[in-house]
C-alpha cells in the first residue's frame, strides 16, 4: 500500500510567512543609493530609506542611483556591502578609509589616460623602465644621483639662466666642429694651455696681447 508522508503544518507555514515579510526586514536585500555626502549615505528599498554606513570590503564608492546589497547587523545598523549596478555615465571611485597596500605577483595597469596626485612619492624599484614617445617633467628642483648616466639623443637643445658644471676628473668633448660663443667675455685658465692647429692656428682681434 502507498502512503503519503504528511508535512507538518508548522514546517509549511514558514515559506509563506517569510515572502510575506517586508525586503526592509530581511538581513539582506538590495536598495538604492538616495544620498552619498562624505559620510552621509542614505539608501532606499522603495518602501523605506536608511541610513547606512559602507562596509570596509565596498571598496567602490556609492553614488546616487546605484543599486547596492544592504545588510543588517542590528535594529539600528545596515550596512551596504557592495554597487550592484549603477548607470555607465558614473565615474567609478575607489576609496579606502585608511592606508591600502597592494600585494600581487605582477600587477597591470591598463588605461587611456593615468593622473597620479599626492603631496609625497616615493618609488622603490630594482631595475626600471620607462618607454614612451614624449616625456616632459616639470618641477621646482630636479636632483638626479648615480654612479653612471648615458643618454642617446638625436638633438639635445638646453637653456639655463645660469649654467656651472664641475668634473674631479677628465672632461673631454669630441665633435667634428665646435663653437664657442660669448657675448662680453670668453676666458680660459689652466696651469697649462695648448692649442694645436694640424693646418692653422688664427688669432684676430683689435688687439692682441700676450705675456
Amino acid at each position: 500500500m502507498n502512503t503519503v508522508a504528511s508535512v507538518p503544518a508548522h514546517r509549511s507555514r514558514r515559506p509563506v510567512a517569510a515572502r510575506a515579510q517586508a525586503p526592509s526586514s530581511l538581513a539582506c536585500w538590495s536598495a538604492h543609493v538616495e544620498v552619498c555626502d562624505g559620510a552621509a549615505l542614505r539608501v532606499s528599498d522603495g518602501e523605506q530609506s536608511f541610513e547606512v554606513r559602507r562596509a570596509a570590503s565596498c571598496l567602490l564608492m556609492p553614488a546616487p542611483g546605484d543599486q547596492v546589497a544592504c545588510v543588517r547587523t542590528g535594529p539600528q545598523e545596515v550596512w551596504v556591502l557592495a554597487v550592484l549596478q549603477r548607470a555607465a555615465d558614473t565615474p567609478a571611485v575607489l576609496g579606502c578609509g585608511g592606508p591600502l597596500e597592494i600585494v600581487a605577483t605582477t600587477l597591470s595597469l591598463r588605461s587611456e589616460r593615468l593622473d597620479v596626485t599626492a603631496e609625497h612619492a616615493v618609488l622603490s624599484v630594482g631595475v626600471a623602465e620607462l618607454i614612451g614617445r614624449q616625456l616632459r617633467a616639470v618641477a621646482t628642483t630636479v636632483k638626479v644621483v648615480g654612479s653612471v648616466l648615458t643618454s642617446v639623443m638625436d638633438r639635445v637643445t638646453h637653456f639655463s639662466r645660469h649654467y656651472q658644471r664641475t668634473t674631479q676628473g677628465t672632461d673631454r668633448v669630441s665633435a667634428i666642429h665646435i663653437e664657442c660663443e660669448a657675448e662680453q667675455l670668453l676666458r680660459m685658465q689652466a696651469e697649462h694651455v695648448l692649442a694645436n692647429g694640424s693646418k692653422l692656428v688664427k688669432a684676430r682681434g683689435a688687439q692682441i696681447h700676450f705675456g
